[in-house]
C-alpha cells in the first residue's frame, strides 16, 4: 500500500509556512507535499515536468489556493475534474479570496470544500483541524481501484 499523502498547494511562502505549522500542530501523520504553484501541482499528480518517472502516490486530499502562479487554482481544479486519475481526489480550496465568484466557481468547477484562511493563527490552527479531522479520519473515499483509473 501507498504512502498516504496530503498535496498543499500554496505559492505564498509565508502562506505556505503556516499552513504547515497548523497541520503539524494539528498532529497530521500523513507526508505533505508541497507544489508552489498551479503548473507543479499538475506535474505531481501527472508525473510529469519535474515530477517525470517519479512514483508519486496520488494524494488523500488536495489543499488548493486559488491566487497562483503560472496556472491559477481554478484552472488547476478544472484539469483535476478532467483527468479520470484525479478527478474522485478531494480537493479542499484553502484561500484568503472573499470574492462571491471565486467561492461559486470553485463549487461549479467541483470542489469538495471552500475555506477562507483565517487571518489569526489560532483560528487557522483549528481550521486545518477540523479539515483534517473530516477528509483523513472521518471521510470514506473511493476504492483504490476507482481512484486510479476512473473504472471498477
Amino acid at each position: 500500500m501507498s504512502e498516504k499523502v496530503v498535496l498543499l498547494v500554496e505559492d505564498n511562502q509565508d502562506d505556505e509556512e503556516l499552513a504547515l505549522m497548523a497541520l503539524k500542530k494539528g498532529k497530521l501523520l500523513n507526508k505533505v507535499i508541497v507544489a508552489r504553484d498551479g503548473v507543479e501541482s499538475l506535474d505531481y499528480l501527472n508525473s510529469t515536468g519535474s515530477y517525470t518517472g517519479k512514483e508519486n502516490p496520488l494524494p488523500v486530499l488536495i489543499l488548493l489556493d486559488l491566487k497562483l502562479r503560472k496556472l491559477d487554482g481554478l484552472e488547476v481544479l478544472k484539469r483535476i475534474r478532467a483527468n479520470p486519475r484525479t478527478r474522485r481526489l478531494p480537493v479542499v480550496i484553502l484561500t484568503s479570496s472573499k470574492e462571491d465568484e471565486d467561492m461559486i466557481r470553485s463549487y461549479d468547477l467541483g470542489a469538495n470544500s471552500y475555506v477562507r484562511k483565517p487571518v489569526d493563527f489560532n483560528q487557522f490552527v483549528e481550521a486545518v483541524k477540523q479539515l483534517q479531522m473530516y477528509w483523513l479520519v472521518l471521510n470514506e473515499p473511493p476504492p483504490d481501484s476507482y481512484r486510479e483509473d476512473g473504472k471498477t
